[in-house]
């Protein structure tokens, strides 16, 4: 099965020899090595790169390992830090590197789980003291989940963050038709492995145990925290509320009353940010269009891939609407848009015909640059009354910039009468 990775081969091909460690971040198994080592390697190969010009190496691979066995005999290839994780003992390896890249002409170092090599920040900035080296890197663990990992290249690195697959390469791999696609894409989500599973059951296990074994470990091992059940609380509460506005307080206080638990708004707030930090979620601020200012403290939470969210809550909140909605939100993040929740005030008649201020809410305000662009996400539009209800707030945004309704419902596009465009979901993830 082929699975396209268009949009991040170009940014790969973009940054080409730019004198910078490569460094391609994103969540666990979301494709980062088989788009280094298969896409990318496929393109090197296209443009008449000779394959001894091409050094993968993959240090959690043992027939790779025991290549430098033979650098330093007297010395360990494998040993074990504090924590027990193994280490790949990093002067053999730049032994190795150096010995297969003696002669003239590029070179490009494909490195797979580069946590596993000993003092690999130290060792990948050495290598750019060479002219002739082009340096890529992955890996998996907590350290290298972190957003903030292209920090410790100190202006070195250059970072391209993988994320689970968009619905249209979904789509596209998936081989079925649209309504088939996205109902295994809103159950599923887009981890690409999932597509090599046909059993159901079976993608339901594969995606809990993902989260149980993998995110929830990471980012535990990280950030030292303690309380584990209590954590493993605040993820489904989040995961149960996308869509929603919260805020660490009125999580606390819910803690306090349904489950009995002391789970101060300090930790909580800090926890969501470790699940920020680890590319789990995603959150969305309110946004006063009017007003041109960020305001309170509610946010809303989007989960990074759908079908990890509902492996955490057991796949029992299906909720098409919210979904849709987060799909839609992953959907504006993947095409490079800062994404906010929009709110618009707006002066109207109540019962006794006296005019009250009232707020609207914009499903979401786009930023990209200079563009801008405001979007509601209607599940079903069957009736005039629906659509009122939608272009409400939309008509009380004054000014020129594009105003979209998207809807779940398989229509054809079209415009207003005031200029709103109205498009089905299928036509507008597939353009």
């Amino acid at each position: 099965m082929e699975i396209k990775r268009d949009n991040y081969l170009k940014q790969l091909i973009e940054r080409k020899n730019n004198g910078l460690i490569k460094v391609i971040t994103g969540l666990r198994r979301s494709g980062k090595s088989y788009l280094l080592n298969t896409i990318f390697r496929r393109h090197l190969l296209q443009e008449n790169c000779d394959e001894t010009q091409i050094v993968s190496f993959a240090f959690d691979k043992m027939e790779d390992i025991m290549k430098l066995d033979r650098y330093l005999p007297e010395e360990n290839t494998l040993f074990y830090d504090s924590k027990k994780n193994y280490k790949v003992n990093s002067k053999k390896f730049i032994l190795y590197i150096n010995d297969l890249t003696k002669s003239e002409g590029k070179y490009y170092l494909l490195l797979d789980e580069i946590q596993l090599l000993d003092k690999f920040v130290m060792t990948l900035n050495s290598f750019l003291s060479r002219e002739n080296l082009d340096v890529y890197v992955t890996g998996s663990n907590s350290r290298m989940l972190s957003k903030d990992i292209i920090t410790e290249f100190r202006g070195r690195g250059d970072q391209i963050h993988v994320k689970p697959l968009s619905f249209k390469e979904f789509y596209e791999a998936s081989g079925k038709p649209f309504d088939d696609a996205y109902l295994d894409y809103q159950y599923f989500g887009g981890m690409p492995y999932t597509l090599q599973i046909d059993s159901p059951e079976r993608k339901e296990q594969y995606l809990k145990d993902l989260f149980l074994e993998t995110y929830i470990k990471d980012i535990v091992e990280r950030n030292g925290i303690k309380d584990v059940d209590s954590f493993e609380k605040l993820m489904k509460v989040l995961a149960s509320s996308i869509g929603s506005y919260t805020n660490p307080s009125n999580i606390e206080n819910t803690f306090m009353s349904v489950e009995g638990i002391t789970y101060g708004h300090v930790t909580i707030k800090n926890h969501i940010e470790h699940m920020k930090d680890s590319f789990l979620i995603q959150e969305a601020c309110r946004y006063d269009i009017k007003g041109k200012k960020y305001i309170g403290a509610n946010l809303k939470y989007y989960f990074t891939d759908i079908g990890l969210r509902n492996a955490l809550i057991n796949f029992r909140q299906s909720e098409p609407t919210h979904i849709m909605e987060n799909i839609i939100f992953n959907e504006l993040v993947n095409r490079g848009y800062s994404v906010d929740v929009g709110i618009v005030e707006s002066s109207e008649p109540n019962e006794n015909g006296n005019y009250v201020t009232k707020q609207l809410e914009t499903d979401f305000v786009c930023n990209k640059q200079t563009e801008r662009l405001y979007i509601q996400s209607a599940y079903t539009m069957e009736t005039l009354e629906k659509l009122t209800q939608e272009k409400r707030p939309l008509l009380n945004i004054h000014d020129n910039f594009r105003k979209v309704i998207i809807v779940k419902d398989s229509i054809k596009k079209y415009f207003t009468e005031e200029g709103i465009e109205v498009i089905s979901l299928k036509d507008w993830l597939l353009s």
